[in-house]
């Protein structure tokens, strides 16, 4: 397995990781937080989405599946189009109430494109510096791991969130 291929299989591996977080709850349970400052499974999954989203759709030269595609009209979510997740407050945390067909269709979404993308890749493009803003600069390597370990993190929460919701009865 070259790496590659071992990014495609760590990324094929977030959609089916939060469907099953998903899987069976309403709009209500997707909304339920443990507390008003915790995030809910709702806005986990939006929120994988959008920052992969909105990260590797430049790497593609790509537009955003979120707004090119319209998910953006789709989840007619009370935020900005460009808010990704990053820095939000309780209040926009709650706000993310969505149909779970329509979170997963979304994530779906994102994660063929990226799929897509990662298939035109090479090992040597891996090397290519994608951000001189940083020392030493971020390779396209580093940062599709980078994505990829944030979008795990949040599937272990969702994952985390789906059992305290399921023990709460």
């Amino acid at each position: 397995m070259d790496t590659v291929d071992l990014l495609i299989e760590g990324f094929d591996r977030i959609s089916p990781s939060l469907r099953r977080a998903v899987g069976g709850l309403s709009v209500d349970d997707l909304a339920w937080r443990p507390d008003e400052r915790a995030n809910s499974i709702a806005w986990l999954v939006w929120h994988a989405a959008r920052g992969q989203d909105a990260q590797v759709a430049p790497l593609a030269g790509e537009d955003q599946v979120w707004t090119a595609d319209g998910w953006a009209r789709r989840l007619d979510l009370p935020l900005d189009d460009s808010a990704t997740g990053y820095g939000q407050g309780r209040d926009e945390v709650a706000a993310v109430r969505a149909e779970p067909d329509l979170l997963l269709g979304y994530l779906d979404a994102v994660g063929a494109r990226t799929g897509a993308y990662l298939q035109t890749l090479r090992g040597d493009d891996l090397e290519r510096v994608v951000d001189e803003g940083w020392d030493p600069p971020v390779t396209l390597g580093v940062r599709l791991v980078s994505i990829l370990a944030d979008d795990l993190q949040h599937v272990g929460q969702a994952a985390y969130v789906r059992g305290l919701l399921d023990r709460r009865g």
